[in-house]
């Protein structure tokens, strides 16, 4: 099993800094990470967030491919319907090609009203769109209209669709389920069967909520501050646009409890040790190629950040490689 970062680049108002410094910083940890050996690095999308949530993943990832040599680019997830198939072909491609055939493409649906808005796009038929900009781009690669091509012959696409609908169409379309939940794996197997896929190619790859520490006790006090508001400012902007009420800020310690989760409801804090116990148990039996965690959560002091991304790679992804 191999092991990657994921980032979103946020900038809260409680722990804001200059923002040219924070994209260089995280270029630096992504550098130092591919020198270390990560096996891959991930960014995340969201729009009109008030902590300037990372927009445009590929951009990001073309930066982050002149700075790297051997770690995979992922997006996860870009938001496909707000965008037209040629465009993301297009921009996938020039990062295929400036990382030496290291993309792996993420695309899911999204969910916020606000963002659609901003791109003149209906929530409507959101799944639908992202199923047709995944056959739609693989046609454009196939037919050689697009100069010039990705360096892979068959560049990754990983869909991050949660529930039993969304991983039985990833199935359909054959391609990568961008979820390592086990409760997915029979709906996803299912759909592969039904568009006329091999089963066994099944593969699994997604985040996991864990900080890893050699003390975990020490890091909690700060950990718990930078969680309350990645969780709090989910749940906010979930809402924003729709008739729901503000929900009430969340418990960290009731976050912590929940431990290792497959989404944002909670977070183990641990040692590598522990983390790595648990995460083999959480993916036995599954075809997990890659499993990958937030380096720096809301805002976190450089220091922490950077000692993180060492204890991933220097001792949690050791403990999985024969996974």
């Amino acid at each position: 099993m191999k092991v990657g970062l994921y980032f979103d680049l946020r900038n809260p108002p409680g722990w804001r800094q200059d923002w040219q410094r924070l994209y260089g910083f995280t270029l630096e940890v992504c550098e130092e990470a591919d020198r270390l050996g990560i096996g891959s690095l991930w960014f995340s999308e969201h729009h009109l967030f008030s902590d300037g949530y990372l927009n445009q993943p590929l951009t990001f990832a073309a930066a982050a491919a002149a700075r790297t040599r051997r770690a995979r680019l992922g997006t996860a997830v870009m938001i496909a319907p707000i965008r037209r198939p040629a465009q993301i072909a297009e921009e996938a491609a020039v990062v295929d090609l400036v990382s030496g055939g290291r993309l792996d493409l993420g695309l899911g649906t999204g969910y916020r009203k606000p963002e659609f808005d901003l791109f003149e796009e209906s929530l409507i038929g959101r799944y639908d769109r992202t199923d047709a900009r995944v056959r739609e781009m693989r046609a454009l690669w196939a037919s050689g209209t697009l100069k010039p091509p990705p360096v892979q012959d068959q560049v990754p696409i990983w869909l991050g669709y949660q529930g039993p609908k969304g991983a039985r169409r990833a199935g359909v379309l054959g391609e990568g389920l961008l979820s390592v939940n086990g409760a997915l794996l029979e709906p996803y197997r299912e759909g592969l069967i039904a568009g006329g896929h091999d089963p066994s190619s099944a593969r699994m790859a997604g985040a996991l909520s864990a900080f890893v520490t050699d003390d975990p006790e020490r890091d909690w006090p700060v950990v718990a501050k930078h969680v309350s508001w990645q969780a709090d400012s989910y749940r906010t902007h979930m809402v924003e646009g729709t008739d729901q009420p503000d929900p009430k800020p969340v418990d960290a310690n009731r976050i912590r409890s929940k431990g290792l989760t497959t989404g944002f409801h909670g977070l183990l804090v641990d040692t590598p040790q522990n983390v790595a116990m648990q995460i083999r148990e959480a993916t036995k039996g599954l075809p997990v190629d890659t499993v990958f965690f937030w380096v720096s959560i809301a805002g976190m002091p450089e220091e922490m950040v950077m000692r993180h991304m060492q204890t991933i790679c220097n001792d949690l992804a050791p403990l999985l490689a024969d996974v």
